[in-house]
């Protein structure tokens, strides 16, 4: 079965979007992870489905597939990207929508024709929300040591998706995916866990690189930029607005603090259009 699709990024994060309300198509793990194949299929970090909603206080419903055919709850760069896909395909004439996803409901507004403002909701930094299981008696921050001596303080949060965030000096050189897949056989996550390291430049400013589970490293990660500002904040150490540098560009993240909803400010762009072959088989 052919379908309509757009090749679309948020700073580097890239995405395959399908539109299943005028369009037909079913996806299984193994459909997607063809198609996540950068050399024989399109290639993505994820893939977004839009679909109707399922409850009345939603204007869409869109799914997130990792490359490795998982679903995920939550992407706050996909999130600008479906937004932008809804108003350039004329899908809603609303400047401000409601989307629903398998974890809840977040809403976009439309600065400008490529850059998209994203309520995250309210940060969940309770470990048993994440979820995550401390060693007895720690408490945050906690405390994670690697092989090769390293030694880093973390803190963990939920943005309708489990993430660490591991504050270093520098994200230069980092062995990401090592330190990542050493990081996760040491801790107790029990639904997985997204990991974030993030040197700070500043108050207002962080460096972050961040290996997602499903994907591994990714050029951006928009609820991991907001999770990383949300941990700072728990330390006392970023102010209410913060720019996020990723290796493929940057996001605004803004926080009052406890409470309050967290908002994601940055690009969604349109690559290209085309059609694509989808089956249902398992």
């Amino acid at each position: 079965m052919l379908v309509n699709f757009s090749k679309m990024h948020g700073s580097g994060n890239d995405f395959v979007v399908i539109d299943l309300v005028t369009q037909a198509g079913t996806l299984s793990a193994t459909c997607v992870r063809d198609l996540a194949n950068r050399h024989t299929g399109v290639g993505f970090d994820q893939l977004l489905t839009i679909e109707p909603p399922t409850i009345r206080t939603a204007d869409f419903f869109y799914r997130i597939y990792n490359a490795d055919g998982s679903e995920s709850g939550q992407c706050g760069n996909g999130a600008r990207c479906v937004a932008k896909f809804i108003f350039d395909k004329q899908l809603s004439p609303k400047s401000e929508l409601v989307l629903q996803t398998s974890t809840g409901q977040l809403t976009t507004q439309r600065v400008s024709s490529q850059t998209i403002r994203v309520n995250m909701g309210k940060p969940q930094l309770d470990p048993a929300a994440v979820p995550f299981q401390p060693r007895s008696g720690e408490q945050a921050p906690y405390a994670a040591s690697f092989q090769d001596g390293s030694r880093y303080a973390f803190g963990v949060a939920n943005l309708g998706n489990p993430h660490a965030v591991l504050l270093v000096e520098s994200t230069r050189d980092l062995e990401v995916a090592d330190l990542a897949t050493e990081f996760r056989a040491q801790t107790a996550f029990q639904a997985g866990v997204n990991v974030g390291f993030m040197a700070l430049n500043s108050k207002t400013a962080i460096t972050l690189r961040v290996s997602e589970r499903g994907a591994g490293e990714t050029l951006a990660c928009g609820s991991g930029a907001c999770a990383a500002v949300a941990v700072g904040r728990a330390m006392n150490l970023l102010s209410e607005t913060v720019s996020v540098e990723m290796p493929g560009g940057a996001v605004t993240v803004t926080w009052p603090g406890p409470g309050q909803d967290l908002w994601l400010t940055g690009p969604a762009v349109r690559v290209f259009d085309g059609k694509i072959k989808i089956n249902d088989r398992s």
